[in-house]
């Protein structure tokens, strides 16, 4: 049960192509944003649709695929963990981000 604890499945689209980083040691680090939609009826009977946007990160292996595999407008299916950070601008300012730590991914569609 441990493992339901904090553990997320998006299926989406990528929203642009990947940004990758190879650091010192030659790890590989993938970061990309995954747009899912849902649709529904609103009050009075519109088709609404609603998309929200994912900061998602990889790391090794994965990162390696989403580097090989994955454009923008890709689907795929992502099963992670939500992680909270925070950095500090050059103007001084602290942002926080949630993102999410990708360690399974699935290609969908052609």
């Amino acid at each position: 049960m441990n493992a339901l604890k904090n553990k997320v499945q998006l299926i989406g689209n990528l929203g642009q192509d990947p940004e990758i980083v190879t650091l010192e040691n030659g790890t590989k680090l993938a970061k990309f944003s995954l747009a899912t939609t849902e649709s529904y009826k609103n009050a009075k009977g519109e088709k609404v649709e609603d998309t929200q946007w994912h900061n998602i990160v990889a790391w090794g292996k994965t990162a390696e695929i989403v580097e090989n595999y994955l454009l923008k407008g890709k689907q795929v299916a992502v099963e992670g963990k939500l992680t909270h950070r925070s950095y500090e601008t050059k103007e001084g300012e602290r942002r926080y981000i949630t993102e999410v730590r990708c360690n399974e991914l699935l290609m969908l569609g052609k």
